[in-house]
């Protein structure tokens, strides 16, 4: 219960919405359905605070997960006596609110990057000013920001000219100096530690912050306080955590620049300081489950920055319920409320498997009856186990099921996604000649494309031209119409190059598209034109500072390399390029915020494709709740649409949707109904293909901040790990005494959920209706 905290009337009003009925947690939260729902809840309780303390110490976080947050605060404040807006205040306690005005609440910037120019537009400087300054009409005379130019270092220098390759060593706090520049950069630091150190005391001043709102990192950082940093924190520069740089890599251009960028940011104590402080962590998702779970459950430490909430009585965690479900009082309520189910079954004896270590065929009913959870299932005897292993080999049986006379159109949000996804179930399908596949990705994908990588692309374009190894060129038709035709040349010259270990001419056959591609986009005339094209593309990267949005044709040709790559994959197995579909859907823009899908921009090249090809069965990520990438769920929500749409003019009863998740986001055994086997061959397929054709991706300039690698290598791993579950129910005398070779051959699992278009199209509505009447 939530007697001994003081909700406050729109809190209460989220909390009876939530239909939790008791919270155990040391700091209490409140939960939403999803991501969208989220910024609603943070914005109502923001609103609700400034109209009784218009002139407060506010603290707001920067980065994507507010995005929501600020459109709704938009949105209320500019509907709050219109029917729309009034619907809201009524039913989330704003009803007796005066109208709030935010021009004279003192902003205190969380956090930044340290050094990086206050001009840039990937800068918390630039973000904090668009969005929360100039967005929410505050004053920047009230405003402490963190500006890099304006910190002041030794000599009157700029910081280009102390750190001059941007990299801050702190070593130099406790040791000598060896260069001039070193001196330079030793008194620099310590200027920069006592700048930081009146900017504490100005928040002090200020009484400390009044209203915070920040999000949580994979290791449970806070503002940029990460794992092990102290409780009595306060305003710093310190370095960062691996989890923490692949989480900004995103922002700055590429964990090589975000792990060599140190940060500015306020302490675990500045952030509880006012006693009478609102302090928030939004968080969505179960990929922020284990972290939320932690940082709920655990008393006050270092180790989970997050615990420092405690001290505070209007601490509180706003959550999805993907981010709720590894709590202990979200799986009392899945257990001990509603309907029992099949899934609650499976569920509590996978689960008590991992517990005690036991394998299924081991576990006795009174095992069974001393769990909490498997006590609960009704009709529990001797045989309950035993039907849960039936069940989870049934759903294994159905991932060996052959699948022939069909038409499938496999769909991700980004390149790389399907095949991290279901890849060795895609290549079942394929080997069977009756069946048709097609490949779709609804997004350019061209922010995972670097500058550097471009540039060094570019470069030995230049080269194999200038050495007339690009012959192409030299047809008469070429830059009329030659251009666009043989693309399935280009893809099969660069994989014999793979198959005979010839990385020249493999460089040379990327080389050839990305001359298309060029040609394409700025509508090249000659060979000379090209040339200077080419040049003109390289100064303008070279020029632009790491994590900066591009020019629209940049993009455009990042997101066709992007295209070669994802050819590059399905045409391992025979795939040709006019069945790989680029749809580059619009409010795919590159921008901090993605814009929403809109009906006829987004969802209309979605349903011309379903009425062209007339799949049997669709493929897309499953992710409501949007804890991978914003556009999984932006995606999810086009394509539910077009799958309505396209069920109005025919008849889809038969039609089946194939929900899969991958590295951002996993299924468990219980609630996937389909279970694949991945023998080690299927392993190494998918980490060939994807480091021989996903070339932009190789390196890992943005990888998952649970592995330093590809996400080939995590997606392999998943695999493994959802095998190792199952394992543990079913026995690895299952799997290696198999009748089928198959099985007996398999080291991993794929979960995946098939459903009905009405199942599935209730599910996506539930997204819609969290953003209707807003956007």
């Amino acid at each position: 219960m939530l007697a001994n905290y003081p909700l406050s009337k729109t809190e209460q009003a989220f909390f009876k919405d939530s239909e939790i009925e008791t919270i155990t947690t040391r700091i209490p939260y409140l939960t939403v359905d999803n991501f969208p729902k989220l910024g609603l809840l943070t914005a109502c309780r923001f609103l609700e605070w400034v109209s009784t303390n218009p002139e407060g110490v506010i603290s707001l976080p920067t980065g994507k997960t507010p995005e929501y947050f600020i459109k709704w605060t938009q949105f209320l404040l500019d509907n709050w006596d219109k029917k729309k807006g009034l619907e809201i205040r009524e039913k989330y306690g704003l009803k007796d609110c005066k109208k709030p005005v935010l021009k004279d609440l003192q902003f205190v910037q969380i956090d930044e990057f340290y050094p990086i120019s206050s001009q840039q537009k990937n800068s918390f400087y630039h973000y904090v000013n668009k969005f929360y300054i100039e967005g929410f009409g505050l004053d920047p005379k009230k405003a402490l920001l963190i500006n890099s130019d304006e910190i002041p270092l030794a000599e009157g220098k700029s910081y280009r000219e102390v750190f001059p390759d941007s990299k801050v060593d702190l070593s130099l706090r406790v040791r000598a100096y060896t260069t001039p520049l070193e001196k330079l950069q030793q008194e620099s630091i310590y200027l920069i530690d006592q700048w930081c150190g009146d900017y504490e005391a100005r928040i002090r001043e200020k009484g400390g912050i009044g209203f915070f709102v920040g999000g949580i990192g994979p290791d449970g950082h806070i503002a940029f306080n990460t794992r092990g940093s102290d409780i009595f924190s306060t305003t710093r520069l310190t370095e960062t955590n691996f989890e923490t740089q692949a989480v900004a890599a995103g922002d700055l251009g590429g964990i090589e620049i975000s792990a060599n960028r140190l940060v500015i940011t306020i302490g675990l104590d500045t952030i509880v300081h006012n006693p009478e402080a609102v302090a928030i962590i939004i968080a969505a998702g179960e990929a922020k489950a284990p972290i939320v779970k932690e940082s709920l459950e655990r008393s006050m430490t270092n180790v989970y920055p997050a615990t420092v909430l405690q001290k505070l009585k209007n601490g509180r965690f706003y959550i999805t319920k993907g981010a709720a479900s590894k709590l202990t009082d979200s799986t009392d309520q899945y257990y001990f409320t509603g309907k029992w189910t099949d899934t609650k079954t499976e569920r509590a004896v996978l689960d008590l498997c991992k517990k005690i270590q036991k394998y299924g065929h081991r576990i006795t009913l009174e095992d069974l009856k001393n769990d909490k959870y498997t006590s609960q299932i009704p009709d529990l005897n001797e045989n309950t186990v035993k039907e849960v292993i039936e069940r989870i080999s049934g759903k294994i049986d159905k991932g060996m099921e052959e699948e022939k006379n069909e038409v499938f159109l496999h769909t991700g949000p980004h390149h790389d996604d399907i095949s991290l996804g279901i890849l060795p179930q895609i290549t079942k399908q394929l080997h069977e000649n009756t069946n048709q596949a097609h490949f779709a990705v609804l997004t350019s994908g061209f922010t995972a494309v670097t500058n550097s990588f471009v540039i060094d692309t570019l470069k030995s374009t230049k080269k194999f031209l200038d050495e007339g190894r690009i012959q192409m060129v030299k047809f008469d038709d070429f830059y009329e119409s030659g251009y666009k035709l043989k693309m399935d040349k280009d893809v099969y010259h660069y994989l014999t190059n793979v198959a005979s270990e010839n990385a020249e001419e493999r460089l040379r056959g990327l080389c050839h598209r990305v001359v298309r591609a060029i040609v394409f986009t700025f509508g090249i005339k000659t060979t000379m034109q090209l040339r200077e094209q080419i040049n003109e593309i390289i100064t303008v990267l070279k020029n632009s500072y790491d994590g900066e949005k591009n020019p629209k044709n940049i993009q455009t040709l990042k997101g066709m390399i992007r295209e070669f790559e994802e050819e590059l994959v399905w045409a391992h197995f025979g795939v040709q390029v006019k069945n790989v579909h680029h749809l580059r859907l619009g409010f795919y823009t590159g921008d901090i915020f993605t814009e929403q899908p809109d009906k006829k921009r987004d969802v209309e090249p979605i349903l011309n494709m379903l009425r062209e090809i007339k799949p049997t069965k669709l493929s897309l990520t499953l992710d409501p709740e949007g804890s991978g990438p914003d556009t999984h769920y932006k995606v999810l929500q086009a394509t539910a649409e077009a799958v309505r749409q396209w069920s109005l003019e025919e008849d889809l009863s038969g039609f089946k949707i194939i929900g899969y998740r991958n590295v951002w986001f996993k299924f468990d055994a219980a609630e996937s109904n389909v279970i694949v086997p991945v023998s080690l061959g299927d392993m190494s397929v998918m980490e060939d293909s994807f480091s021989n054709c996903y070339l932009s991706q190789v390196n890992a300039s943005f990888p998952s901040y649970a592995h330093n690698g590809k996400f080939s290598t995590l997606a392999r791993r998943t695999w493994v790990n959802q095998l190792s579950d199952v394992q543990l129910l079913l026995g690895k005398n299952y799997f290696y005494q198999h009748h089928t070779a198959k099985v007996r051959s398999s080291h991993g699992l794929i979960f995946f959920r098939e459903m009905g278009v009405e199942e599935f199209l209730v599910e996506a509505r539930e997204l819609e209706k969290s953003t209707e009447g807003m956007l």
